[in-house]
């Protein structure tokens, strides 16, 4: 039985309530990413930095995981070969929902990162510059995501799986972050079949064997209950 690996992006926790970056309103639209999501934003201001990861951080706590994230983790209990869910979000979402083992490729809103040493520990609810690190004392506390212009984490095991995929999913993705982009091209190349389930088409669906279009919370059981059905 084939090997699925999953890639999962926004689009996947929004009807959980957590907007992505193109939501109208949302922390997103409130700030430029360049200010708030890279190295230098968080040189230039780590207050402001803190102060949104914080807000982001207290909005994942309240947010439950939908229809999507559950028929995951239902592939993952039924499928009779492993099934590997990665994912660009920050949320736990998917934990939450039942899944196992994901690889959070931009860290994670639960994490604390010592810029200083590379400890990692669980994030307080507030974060604040200068924060300690608990391990040795600098006061060099960040948030544990993956910022633009820094290298996305797990990489070495994401293409190794995606080497031995039978199945490529791109479920809730722009198509417009890389590495995470190429991913499809990745698991064409090493012969799998690829699906795109997206609300819309995205900027890579011409480049997948199958799209299904709608919200995640509906495409994603129902492709699941597909998948299952024909064991």
């Amino acid at each position: 039985m084939q090997k699925i690996v999953i890639l999962t992006g926004a689009g996947i926790s929004a009807e959980s309530g957590l907007g992505t970056f193109r939501d109208a309103g949302g922390l997103w639209a409130r700030h430029a990413i360049e200010d708030v999501a890279t190295p230098e934003g968080f040189a230039r201001d780590p207050g402001l930095v803190h102060g949104f990861y914080n807000a982001r951080r207290k909005q994942a706590a309240t947010a439950q995981p939908n229809p999507a994230h559950k028929a995951l983790a239902r592939l993952q209990r039924d499928w009779p070969a492993e099934v590997v869910i990665v994912t660009q979000n920050v949320d736990g979402l998917h934990e939450a929902g039942g899944a196992r083992g994901v690889l959070h490729m931009h860290g994670t809103l639960a994490g604390a990162l010592c810029a200083a040493c590379g400890h990692r520990w669980p994030a307080p609810d507030e974060m604040a510059p200068g924060h300690p690190c608990p391990a040795c004392d600098a006061p060099e506390a960040r948030p544990d995501v993956v910022w633009f212009g820094e290298m996305p984490y797990f990489m070495d095991d994401i293409y190794d799986h995606l080497a031995g995929a039978g199945l490529f999913a791109a479920i809730g993705t722009s198509g417009q972050v890389y590495p995470a982009a190429a991913f499809v091209q990745d698991a064409r190349a090493a012969g799998a079949r690829t699906v795109e389930l997206n609300l819309e088409p995205s900027e890579l669906s011409h480049g997948f064997d199958d799209v299904r279009t709608g919200p995640a919370g509906r495409v994603v059981p129902a492709w699941v209950d597909d998948l299952l059905a024909g064991l």
